[in-house]
C-alpha cells in the first residue's frame, strides 16, 4: 500500500467514526467535505505521522470549531481492537491515582486564605477520601483559591462531588450531559451527604488559564454560573463535549465527541469560547489577584 493510499484509509476510518458518533450529526457532512477536499488537493500528501494529526487536526476544527474533534499521534503501538469500557475505565483510574485524583497541593495560606491547587479531577469512588482529607484541610479557613491553571480535565461525577462542597446540600442542579449514542441525557446534582465539612458562607476565588480544560472548566463555569466563587485568570481552552478515542491505526488515534454539556442555568455550554473569567488578568498574575481579593474582602 503506498503512502497516500494508506493516509486515505486512516481518514476513511476517522471520518466513518465522527460520522456514527460525533454529537452534532448535523454537522458530520460538512466534515467529510472538509477533509476530502484537502485530502484530494494533496494536503497531507508526503507528511509524517505527527504531521498528518496535526495538519487533520486544524482542517477538522476550521470544518467544525471542537477542540475535542482531533488526531492524535503516538510512538507505541496500540491495539485496532477497542477498548472494553471497563478498561478504559481501569485505565483513567490508575492514571487519575498516581496523580493523586488531582489534588497536587493543599495549604493555609498568611491570612488564613485555604490554597486548592487541583490538575485533574478523579473519579467520586476512589479519590472521595483524597477529596474529603483536601477538604479538612481547608475547612477552618476564611477564605477559598481553587487553582484550575493547569488542570486538564476528569470525571463529570469529581466535578459534582467537588462542586457539592460549595453548595449547603443536594437541590443544586448542576449539569447534563446528552449522550449521542444512547439518546438519552443524564443530570448531574449536588450531593446530599459529604464525608467531610462543606465550605459555606466564604468567599472562593477560582484561577483560570488558558490551558484549563474539559472537567477543570466545567467546575469553574459550575461555581461561576450559581454565583458561588469569583474567577480570576485568562479565558479557557472551550471543550465541554465528553469525548470517545478510537484507534484508527496501530499508531493514530481519532477523538470524537459523543455527548456534551447543557448547563442547567445558561441551557449552554462553554464549547469553543471558553469559561471568561471575572477578572481577566495573566494566568502567572492570578494568584496574586486572588490573594489581593480576598484579603481586601476579609479585612473590609
Amino acid at each position: 500500500m503506498t503512502a497516500n493510499a494508506e493516509t486515505a484509509e486512516i481518514l476513511d476510518s476517522a471520518l466513518a467514526r465522527i460520522t456514527a458518533g460525533y454529537v452534532f450529526p448535523e454537522r458530520t457532512a460538512a466534515i467529510d467535505t472538509a477533509i476530502r477536499g484537502h485530502l484530494a488537493a494533496g494536503a497531507y500528501d508526503g507528511l509524517t505521522a505527527p504531521e498528518l494529526c496535526a495538519a487533520v487536526t486544524a482542517h477538522l476544527q476550521e470544518a467544525c470549531p471542537d477542540k475535542h474533534l482531533r488526531l492524535l499521534h503516538q510512538e507505541e503501538p496500540q491495539s485496532m481492537e477497542e477498548e472494553p469500557e471497563e478498561l478504559a475505565q481501569a485505565n483513567f483510574e490508575a492514571m487519575a491515582l498516581a496523580a493523586n485524583h488531582g489534588v497536587q497541593r493543599v495549604e493555609r495560606l498568611d491570612g488564613n486564605i485555604g490554597y486548592l491547587d487541583l490538575r485533574m479531577i478523579g473519579e467520586p469512588g476512589p479519590a472521595a477520601r483524597t477529596f474529603a482529607a483536601a477538604m479538612e484541610i481547608l475547612a477552618r479557613t476564611e477564605a477559598l483559591v481553587i487553582d484550575l491553571r493547569q488542570n486538564r480535565g476528569g470525571s463529570p461525577e469529581g466535578v459534582a462531588l467537588w462542586c457539592s462542597y460549595f453548595f449547603p446540600d443536594g437541590d443544586t442542579h448542576l449539569n447534563d450531559i446528552y449522550d449521542r449514542v444512547t439518546d438519552s441525557t443524564r443530570q448531574y446534582w449536588t450531593s446530599t451527604h459529604l464525608p467531610a465539612p462543606r465550605y459555606l458562607d466564604r468567599p472562593v476565588y477560582v484561577l483560570t488559564s488558558g490551558f484549563t480544560f474539559s472537567g477543570g472548566e466545567e467546575l469553574a463555569y459550575n461555581l461561576l454560573v450559581n454565583k458561588r466563587a469569583t474567577l480570576i485568570g485568562e479565558t479557557t481552552r472551550g471543550g465541554a463535549h465528553p469525548t470517545a478515542r478510537i484507534a484508527v491505526s496501530p499508531h493514530i488515534t481519532v477523538t470524537v465527541p459523543t455527548a456534551r454539556s447543557i448547563n442547567p442555568v445558561t441551557g449552554t455550554n462553554w464549547e469553543a469560547v471558553g469559561v471568561v473569567p471575572d477578572i481577566a488578568v495573566p494566568a502567572d498574575q492570578a494568584l496574586e489577584v486572588a490573594l489581593r481579593e480576598a484579603a481586601s474582602l476579609l479585612a473590609g
